[in-house]
């Protein structure tokens, strides 16, 4: 009996151990990257409630309102404001009244029209160093928009709002910097409050990542340079090299289910002539399907969008390699789950 008795607690603890095993894979991401400097309306609640016990408690009555509407889990994931099917779109696509969200419900709360949200204190005109938080670092670019001069921040922001024109394009991405992607560029000669509105788009998938970042102008326009300032190449530069092409393959298979969830596998090839660095799986699910663990890789989902990125321990990805990662999820429908639009990179 004490043999047994010695064999059923090994077992017990083997199944406790593997299913935190299992649990430390798992990352959950909801998205990417948000504007730091200034701070996106999410980046700016997060740093304004964090505690020293890593609680949100916001201290600024809009961030305050915004969790008792949503919840902290929007400020825990404040780099996650996206659309897998944006494709780069703006005006037409993201409705009016829903940009600061994205159009994604789970943060429909920093949508709100009111004129106390943190906000960033900026110089008309001036060179401003703008920070973009990478959490997962994408090819791509970065468009930012103000607001009009006649902008007014307690109604809800439409496109009409907005000036037609970016005044600021970084195209191709900057290089990430101790976790973030940092150019500079002149401020629009504006006053009082506004809207800096980013949007990174990828070039090698159609996330589009939005964000609002509320800042108030203040002192004295200051005019363009009448020539390039100081540390900007000549124009005479050659532009910088082409990193080789990329081509993959990629599967999602079914590993099995059961009344309310299912197990399956997603595998990517590298079937290019080069690396391929951080890749990543993308496919679309049925409705009412929410993923719930992963393993292997970190998942993010966005509606019916799912989609697993490389781990740190296997982001290289060698030509002719192949890459497994599994995942968990709960339904709500009855049919067997079917994957749709699989792509990689």
């Amino acid at each position: 009996m004490r043999t047994k008795a010695k064999v059923a607690i090994m077992t017990a603890l083997a199944v406790v151990v593997a299913g935190l095993t299992a649990l430390s894979l798992q990352r959950s991401a909801d998205a990417h990257g948000t504007m730091q400097a200034p701070a996106s309306r999410t980046y700016a609640c997060y740093t304004d409630g964090l505690t020293s016990s890593n609680e949100i408690k916001p201290k600024n009555p809009a961030c305050a309102e915004a969790v008792a509407i949503g919840g902290t889990q929007p400020l825990y994931d404040w780099y996650g404001v996206l659309r897998s099917d944006g494709g780069g779109r703006t005006r037409g696509f993201i409705p009016d009244g829903q940009l600061c969200s994205g159009g994604f419900a789970k943060y429909a709360a920093y949508d709100a029209a009111r004129a106390d949200w943190p906000a960033t204190v900026m110089q008309a005109g001036a060179m401003y160093d703008f920070v973009y938080g990478a959490w997962v670092p994408h090819p791509g670019g970065f468009k930012l928009y103000i607001t009009k001069d006649s902008y007014n921040p307690t109604k809800p922001l439409t496109w009409a709002d907005m000036e037609e024109q970016p005044f600021l394009t970084a195209d191709p991405e900057p290089a990430v910097t101790n976790g973030a992607y940092r150019f500079s560029g002149r401020l629009p000669n504006k006053s009082g409050r506004h809207i800096i509105y980013s949007v990174w788009y990828r070039s090698d998938s159609q996330e589009t990542f939005y964000g609002c970042s509320d800042v108030i102008f203040g002192g004295t326009s200051t005019p363009p340079p009448s020539s390039p300032p100081p540390g900007s190449p000549p124009p005479s530069s050659p532009p910088p090299a082409t990193p080789p092409p990329t081509s993959c393959t990629a599967t999602v298979t079914l590993e099995n289910s059961w009344s309310g969830g299912f197990q399956a596998s997603a595998t990517i090839k590298n079937t290019g002539s080069a690396p391929i660095n951080n890749w990543y799986i993308q496919w679309t699910m049925p409705i009412g399907t929410t993923i719930t663990q992963a393993w292997n890789g970190t998942s993010m989902q966005s509606g019916p969008s799912g989609m697993i990125h490389a781990a740190t321990w296997n982001a290289t990805l060698a030509p002719g390699a192949s890459a497994t990662a599994g995942f968990l999820a709960s339904t709500t429908g009855a049919a067997t789950p079917t994957f749709t639009q699989v792509s990689c990179g």
